[in-house]
């Protein structure tokens, strides 16, 4: 059984996440409850210490790790005043996606999380309306967006999220169209691909850089990284592989951000074999495991075949051995994403794993044929070629979506 992620880890991310979002955090705080405050998730001890730190602290932004209910952040902003803004983990993570998409498509995808998030909590955003209308329409017994201007202005600005929503799915349905039709046409090379797969600052974007020299960013935050980037690999048997590069999974990932990057996460459905990056380092990297592996879960993808890379061996006692200490299930190499050590064993291993996921076939194809010869050379496993009076016979593998090129010549037993 593996374990939960500690809260002093868990706090400890939520600070990296404010800091990738270009907060910077002056003080933390936590409370054991057996389930969040009906009203303010917190108790009113702990919003009386809060109230504190922010003063103390000159503190403008509180940040919650997990997620609030639209009731709990207006009760918290009417208790900490208007000068200080309450969000919570899935809201910080929305606004560093925001920050780092750089193509239509994720710039789509983050809007529209964004604002199937905000829908729910509009109106916390109405105050100053009700502040206007005077009176119980906006004052403490009246409740923001009950009545008078503030509800009126409450259900224009619904009706005009709606709009924007779903003007924002439209687009996202141009823009998938096209990447499906990229997609299909990538597809029709008939190369075997590699989705990396793995928590957000594993290492991913470092590896493909290593291996491809693809010039994808990589630094020490987390979603550094957004859009996936799709390199060609010359695989130690002469055989070429593509890997893309994805969008970096964490603990409470929002389903917002799920459902909006499917089209981005859809290139780890369609892949042959997922690799999964793992920061070796890590104090906390079984949890990081857990997080990843329940991710690909909700996208069921978990049956595919599955190769481990344990990272930054560069930064491991020499006398550590990461497979055991984390109990690694399936084949597995410990590298450096940074130096490369490992490289030739990962793709020996991913290539051998590959072997093992096509399907076994006997051919006899035509001498006229040679294109399918080089075809099954190059993107198959040749066991055996046996040259016949009336053609070329072939027992081998192939990737089962490049079968179909030989099914007028496949035969039912091997060739002797």
């Amino acid at each position: 059984m593996r374990t939960l992620t500690p809260l002093s880890e868990s706090l400890e991310e939520l600070a990296r996440l404010a800091e990738t979002a270009g907060i910077k955090v002056v003080g933390q705080t936590q409370q054991s409850l057996t389930k969040p405050h009906g009203a303010t998730y917190i108790g009113a001890g702990k919003i009386e210490e809060v109230k504190i730190l922010v003063e103390e602290l000159d503190v403008d932004v509180i940040v919650f790790d997990d997620e609030l209910t639209p009731r709990h952040q207006r009760e918290l902003e009417k208790i900490f005043g208007e000068d200080v803004k309450v969000i919570d983990r899935t809201a910080l993570i929305l606004d560093i996606f925001a920050l780092h998409a750089n193509t239509r498509e994720g710039k789509l995808q983050v809007e529209l999380a964004q604002l199937e998030y905000r829908v729910p909590r509009l109106t916390r955003m109405w105050t100053h309306l009700a502040r206007q209308a005077g009176g119980r329409a906006g004052g403490s017994t009246g409740g923001v967006g009950v009545r008078g201007p503030g509800e009126t202005q409450l259900e224009t600005d619904r009706r005009e999220m709606g709009r924007r929503i779903a003007f924002v799915k439209n687009e996202l349905d141009g823009v998938r169209a096209h990447r499906e039709r990229h997609r299909a046409k990538r597809q029709q090379t008939e190369l075997q691909t590699v989705a990396i797969v793995g928590y957000t600052n594993a290492g991913k974007s470092t590896l493909l850089n290593q291996l491809t020299d693809a010039g994808v960013l990589s630094a020490d935050m987390l979603f550094a990284t957004l859009d996936p980037t799709t390199r060609m690999v010359k695989m130690p048997g002469g055989r070429e592989v593509l890997f893309t590069d994805t969008v970096g999974f964490i603990q409470k990932l929002p389903t917002e951000i799920v459902a909006a990057f499917r089209a981005t996460l859809e290139e780890i459905v369609d892949a042959d074999i997922l690799l999964h990056v793992v920061d070796a380092t890590h104090p906390n990297a079984i949890a990081q495991i857990d997080a990843v592996e329940d991710t690909l879960a909700e996208l069921e993808v978990d049956h595919l075949p599955l190769v481990t890379a344990l990272n930054k061996a560069d930064m491991l006692e020499p006398d550590r051995d990461p497979i055991r200490e984390l109990d690694i299930e399936g084949p597995a190499v410990v590298v450096s994403s940074v130096t490369g050590a490992g490289f030739d064993q990962l793709l020996e291993t991913i290539e051998s794993v590959m072997v093992d996921t096509m399907v076994p076939v006997a051919v006899l194809l035509p001498y006229k044929r040679g294109d399918l010869l080089s075809l099954f050379y190059e993107r198959g496993q040749v066991n055996e070629e046996i040259h016949a009076g009336d053609g070329i016979g072939i027992n081998g593998r192939l990737p089962r979506r490049i079968v179909p090129y030989f099914s007028q010549y496949l035969i039912s037993e091997e060739i002797e």
